[in-house]
Formats: C-alpha cells, sequence, structure tokens
C-alpha cells in the first residue's frame, strides 16, 4: 500500500512539471514535426522546383564555347594526284549561340556567331592567306504532323505540383484526424486514470468502514477479506489505467514530433455542444470541394496525355529546317565584312514508318482502356463520397441521442450508488454489492466521455469528407490552394 501511494504521488508531482499542451497548441507542433508532413513538403518542394526548372527552360538561352588554341600536323594522301603530303594547322575559335524555344510551336529559333582564326599551310597548296572568319546566321527548326512535346512535358510538371499540392493538403488533414484522435485518447485515458482513483478512494474508505464494524465485532470477518479484495482490485486498476495513460503520450509524442523523453500534459474541453448539420449541403460541399476528386481528374488528363504521346510511337513525322546568315572572311579582323556572302539554307525531312506489326495500334488500345478505367473510378469516387458523408451525417444524429443517454446514466448512477453507500454504512448491504454500483458509476462516466469524445471525432470527420466546417460555417478551403 505505502509502495502505491508513494508511486501515485511521484506521478502527481511529475505531472505539475510537465508542458502542457491544448489542442491548437499540439496541432501546431505537429504541422511543423510530423515526418508525414515533413516528407510531403519535401515532394512539393521537388514539384515545384522541377516546373520552376521547366519554365526558365523555355526562356533564352545563352552559351559561349571557347576553343582557344588548336594544332595539328597531319600526313594525308592526295587520291587525285596519287601522292603523298602534309599539313600543319593551328587554329582559335569560339561560339556564341542564343537559343530561344517556342512553346506554342514547339520549334527552336536560334542565333549563332562563329569567329576563327585559322592558320595553316600545306606540302599540296599554298599557305593560308585569309586567317580570320566570321559567320553570323539565324536558324529555325520546327517538327511538324506532330504534338508539342514542350508544351505537354510542361502541362505534366503542372498537373504534378498541383497533384502534390493537394497530396500536402490531404495529409495535413489526416494529421488533423489523427492528432485530435490521438489528443482525446489521453484525455479518455486521463479521465480513466482519475475515475480509477476516485474509486479507489471510495474503496478504500469502505474498507475503513468494514474494518472498524470487524474491529467492533459488529461484522463478520469475511465482510473484512471481501473489502480487501476491493481494495486490491481498485489498486490494480489506478495502475492499469496509469500504464494506459503514459503509453498513449508517448505515442502521442512520437506522432506530433516532440522528442519521447519530454514530459508533457494535455489541456482540453470536451463540453457538449450539438451541431446542425444540413446533410443536403455536406454532400453538395463533398462533391464540390473534395480533392479526391480533382486528383482523379488529373489522373485522367494525364492519361490523356499518355495517349497522345502513344499515339507518337512510329509516327509519320517530319521536320523544317531553315538557315540565314552572312559570312565574312580577310587577313585582318576588321575587314572581315567588306564583302560578306550571305548563306542561305532550307530543308524538309520525313520519318515514314512502314510496318510494325501492330504495336502502336496495340498500344494505344491499351492506353484508351487505362482512361475508361480512371473514368469509372472517378464516379465510383463520387459515390463513395455521397455514401460516406450519408454515414457519418446518420453516425453524428445516433451519437447525439448515445450522449443523452450516456448523460441521464451518469446522473441515475450516482444516485444509485449514494444510497447504496448509506445502506452500506449502515449494514444492510454488503461490500461486494457496494463495490458493483461503484463499477456502475465508473462505467457510466466512462461512457459519457467517450460518447462525446466519438461525437466530437465523427464532426471532424464529416469536416474532412466534406471540406465543409459546420462549426464554423464556412466552406474549408486550404491556404495552398488559395495561393496558387
Amino acid at each position: 500500500m505505502r509502495k502505491f501511494v508513494i508511486v501515485t504521488l511521484l506521478w502527481c508531482a511529475a505531472v505539475h512539471s510537465q508542458t502542457v499542451l491544448s489542442l491548437d497548441d499540439a496541432m501546431s507542433i505537429a504541422m511543423q514535426n510530423s515526418p508525414q508532413i515533413q516528407q510531403a513538403e519535401l515532394n512539393l518542394e521537388r514539384s515545384s522546383q522541377s516546373l520552376k526548372a521547366q519554365r526558365a527552360a523555355l526562356k533564352s538561352n545563352f552559351s559561349l564555347s571557347v576553343n582557344p588554341y588548336s594544332y595539328s600536323y597531319d600526313r594525308r594522301y592526295d587520291r587525285f594526284r596519287n601522292i603523298w603530303y602534309s599539313s600543319e594547322n593551328t587554329s582559335s575559335s569560339a561560339d556564341f549561340r542564343i537559343r530561344q524555344p517556342i512553346l506554342w510551336t514547339d520549334g527552336t529559333f536560334s542565333i549563332i556567331n562563329r569567329l576563327q582564326w585559322l592558320e595553316g599551310w600545306s606540302e599540296a597548296g599554298s599557305a593560308q592567306t585569309e586567317p580570320w572568319s566570321n559567320n553570323l546566321y539565324l536558324t529555325y527548326e520546327q517538327p511538324i504532323f506532330t504534338y508539342n512535346r514542350t508544351k505537354l512535358a510542361l502541362g505534366e510538371l503542372e498537373l504534378d505540383l498541383e497533384n502534390t499540392t493537394i497530396n500536402y493538403v490531404l495529409q495535413k488533414l489526416a494529421l488533423e484526424y489523427d492528432v485530435t484522435n490521438s489528443f482525446y485518447e489521453i484525455y479518455r485515458n486521463q479521465l480513466g486514470y482519475d475515475i480509477a482513483r476516485e474509486e479507489y478512494a471510495n474503496t478504500n474508505n469502505s474498507y475503513q468502514i468494514i474494518k472498524n464494524k470487524v474491529d467492533a465485532g459488529i461484522a463478520a470477518r469475511e465482510e473484512l477479506y471481501q473489502a480487501e479484495l476491493n481494495l486490491l482490485n481498485s489498486q490494480s486498476s489506478v495502475q492499469n489505467n496509469l500504464v494506459l495513460l503514459q503509453n498513449s503520450l508517448d505515442s502521442f509524442k512520437k506522432l506530433i514530433g516532440v522528442p519521447i523523453p519530454d514530459s508533457i500534459d494535455i489541456v482540453g474541453d470536451v463540453a457538449h455542444t450539438v451541431v446542425d448539420i444540413d446533410l443536403a449541403a455536406a454532400i453538395d460541399s463533398g462533391l464540390k470541394h473534395r480533392l479526391e476528386l480533382r486528383q482523379r481528374e488529373i489522373e485522367i488528363q494525364s492519361a490523356y496525355n499518355g495517349l497522345v504521346e502513344t499515339m507518337a510511337l512510329n509516327e509519320f513525322r517530319g521536320n523544317i529546317s531553315l538557315t540565314y546568315g552572312i559570312q565574312g572572311v580577310n587577313e585582318t579582323f576588321e575587314s572581315m565584312y567588306d564583302s560578306p556572302d550571305r548563306n542561305r539554307q532550307a530543308s524538309i525531312s520525313f520519318e515514314i514508318p512502314l510496318y510494325d506489326w501492330g504495336e502502336r495500334r496495340a498500344r494505344i488500345k491499351a492506353s484508351e482502356a487505362s482512361i475508361e478505367s480512371r473514368k469509372l473510378s472517378q464516379e465510383e469516387a463520387r459515390d463513395d463520397i455521397v455514401i460516406s458523408i450519408r454515414q457519418a451525417h446518420r453516425q453524428l444524429q445516433n451519437l447525439v441521442n448515445q450522449i443523452e443517454i450516456a448523460g441521464q446514466n451518469v446522473e441515475n448512477a450516482d444516485l444509485t450508488y449514494q444510497i447504496n453507500l448509506e445502506r452500506y454504512k449502515n449494514g444492510d448491504l454488503t461490500s461486494m454489492d457496494l463495490n458493483l454500483y461503484q463499477i456502475q458509476l465508473s462505467d457510466a462516466k466512462k461512457q459519457l466521455t467517450d460518447s462525446i469524445i466519438n461525437y466530437k471525432l465523427a464532426l471532424l470527420n464529416l469536416k474532412i469528407l466534406s471540406m465543409y466546417d459546420f462549426v464554423r460555417d464556412q466552406a474549408v478551403i486550404p491556404e495552398e490552394l488559395l495561393s496558387e
């Protein structure tokens, strides 16, 4: 008995030195420290930076390549004159390029300037007399008879960012429910521990009463044995509830990202307030704002993009290339463009598939089947949303009735216990019978608390299912989606 009292006093002293957290405090900590949220944030950063890089790639790209020195000495064979000859060349060159992708046509426009100095001689001919040359030209490459790969790649990254943002929001909503559930689990265990201690105090009081009666010779010793057994069982119940409370605190600390050795306690309010729920409004909000439906739409759009890429397999396609430039060659750098040459080039090419043994057709059919499958999943998701909201609404209505019944049970159990406690003091009731009434009162209090907590969790679940906060009477639109 002394050891049990010491353990209980130490626990109570530790509680007073703990950090006390409200539900809002715990939620704020979890949103910053939760491993799931951190992982979702990293995925969001990856998608955001990938899209940023793709958009940057659509801007003008400037590059400079320099070859400051190149030397070669070769022995070659001239087939026309059937002789071997030697040649020596020394050169320096630099290429400056401006490359501009065209998003709407998938073409590429480039400006290239190539400056070169070349000096050499050959046994087969005279030495180089005009070492300086500069070639400035414009070029445009345009694919034809095919899809716009640049625009499709950009669209895919935009869909990926939106999908990652939705996953991040869904993770936050799921964490909100998990933290709330774990928070109230601690509250439930804390209440169970308090009730067990109250029950222990009542049982100890009953034990002292029967002990005094046995010592006075007005009660049988068997009553004292039963009272001792009840007291031991009550003591065991206190210890069991303390273990449950400590375990739930450890799980809660892991969930919100608090170091396990840290000491925390919670403070919460389980006051019951009935919230009016409009079922039709809840269903309408769910079908309008549920993020999972948008995810299904993204999956369908991605499947269509995949179909476009599949249809390009072994396709008939072409390419148009246009080049126009001015080239100057002279002995001195300043005089290169005294008599420039105008260079022009135009070409068109085609890739013509002949026979692929039905590969392209089969892959297209597979992609089309995937699209239809995703469309069916979207319709099924809409039905699931309606069903889940209707079920949550029924559960809330049922819990309102359960709370009223549980509250009445607590009042009745308390009155019953007080009446039978007087009977026990008068010797009209055994300690075993009184213990049954004590257990009945404890169970009634637990059931009332469980019903209220279940109602709050069910209300939060309906908020997540319908994306509508009926407590504040406003739609739930996360800031991450508003900022897009």
